[in-house]
């Protein structure tokens, strides 16, 4: 995309859904969430909540969710945190100070969710732990992430997704064999912490419409990166501990060059082979037992990878993606600026205009899940750091029952 030439205001579609508005109703509308949370994991399972209709208030202490520190090529105001936090109220308060915890034990009376991602021993030294929250309020969804779960001799231990990537053999596995391990960056181990974290508060929410009471709700990272390793974290009666567990088919699936850019194939069906072969110039090689399952041609790819190299470096990435077509499964590497106006993503509606009082307008990720009758309201901007501290109730600096701050958007 050509950043000179900007357009904030790109349309989108939203085909096959009852239009979207600031008004919208989502399937979770009506849920009221506290989430006190920083970083990825715990924020963007709220902004989860927060697309499908939640109202979410983020609540900050004074020095703000630490991701807004984040390296950042926007003058005033955090790229990650902008896009983790959307669709969120926000307020400022200091949990070790009395009037701050109270209005905070006030707002919990009314919540549905509360979310947090202190360390296991964290919450009893703030007054905030699930057994004296759940006194207060015996229908509240407590969701705690932690780094390593609530019980063992990590369970006090800080967590962090390339450091879990690390320990739970993630990095390994990335790695070539009998080279370096390596990260996997874009914080994957956090997102899908999200993702669990969204789906296991939504369960419960379901429950307790059944039997009228909230519970404790447990995400951690530990649970995630294992989690998005159950296919390799199989271990069967009788066989070795150290068994093959890369999944990669290796040879001829993979990213290669072209004449211009790079090209991810993947040819591990019998179809998509012959397929390959036939429009890359290779059609002896199509039926040729030598290299008729993925196991054979990766033992092979010496001989196979020279020749489709040569064939690939005749054409652009581009045209050979056009060329594939469905035939052979494939994508020219892109830079994910250039998602911004790539027509697919266009056209699921999944691109939106923004409008921050600081950093101006903007465009960013929404919609990561479609409701075809309740889409869910349109989203907004993530807050600045306090903007919507004044709308807490007078009431909180006193004796009295809290209104739920009103959502005015």
């Amino acid at each position: 995309m050509d950043n000179s030439r900007h357009d904030p205001a790109a349309p989108g579609s939203n085909a096959g859904q009852a239009p979207i508005t600031p008004t919208s109703a989502g399937p979770l509308a009506g849920v009221r969430v506290l989430d006190l949370s920083a970083y990825i994991a715990g924020p963007y399972g709220c902004t989860l909540l927060a697309d499908q209709g939640a109202d979410v208030i983020k609540v900050e202490p004074p020095d703000g969710d630490n991701l807004r520190q984040y390296p950042s090529t926007l003058p005033s105001e955090s790229r990650a945190f902008l896009g983790v936090n959307r669709s969120k109220r926000g307020i400022v308060l200091d949990l070790k100070k009395p009037a701050d915890h109270a209005a905070l034990l006030k707002l919990v009376r009314e919540a549905d969710v509360l979310v947090h991602n202190f360390r296991p021993s964290v919450p009893p030294r703030l007054g905030i732990d699930h057994e004296r929250l759940n006194l207060i309020n015996p229908r509240l969804i407590y969701c705690a992430v932690t780094g390593y779960g609530e019980t063992g001799p990590l369970r006090d231990k800080a967590g962090y997704d390339q450091v879990l990537q690390t320990m739970t053999g993630m990095c390994t596995l990335q790695g070539k064999p009998g080279k370096a391990p390596e990260i996997i960056y874009g914080s994957v181990v956090d997102y899908y912490a999200a993702a669990l974290l969204a789906a296991g508060v939504a369960s419960a929410l379901y429950e307790r419409e059944r039997s009228g009471l909230g519970q404790f709700v447990g995400v951690s990272l530990l649970r995630s990166a294992l989690t998005m390793q159950s296919a390799r974290m199989i271990w069967a009666e009788g066989e070795a501990l150290d068994i093959g567990r890369d999944m990669r088919s290796g040879g001829v699936t993979g990213i290669h060059p072209t004449r211009d850019g790079y090209l991810y194939l993947s040819a591990n069906t019998a179809r998509f082979w012959k397929a390959l072969c036939e429009k890359t110039g290779m059609a002896d090689l199509a039926d040729d037992p030598r290299y008729d399952t993925v196991r054979k041609r990766a033992e092979h790819a010496a001989d196979i990878i020279p020749r489709l190299h040569d064939s690939l470096g005749q054409r652009s990435a581009m045209d050979w993606e056009i060329e594939f077509g469905d035939a052979v499964p494939c994508a020219a590497a892109r830079r994910i600026e250039d998602m911004f106006d790539h027509p697919q993503v266009l056209a699921e509606g999944m691109v939106a205009t923004l409008e921050h009082p600081v950093v101006g307008r903007y465009r960013g990720v929404a919609h990561p899940l479609k409701f075809a009758r309740t889409p869910g309201p349109a989203p907004f901007a993530a807050p600045v750091l306090g903007q919507d501290s004044a709308q807490l109730s007078p009431a909180q600096e006193g004796g009295g029952k809290a209104a739920w701050p009103r959502r005015e958007r």
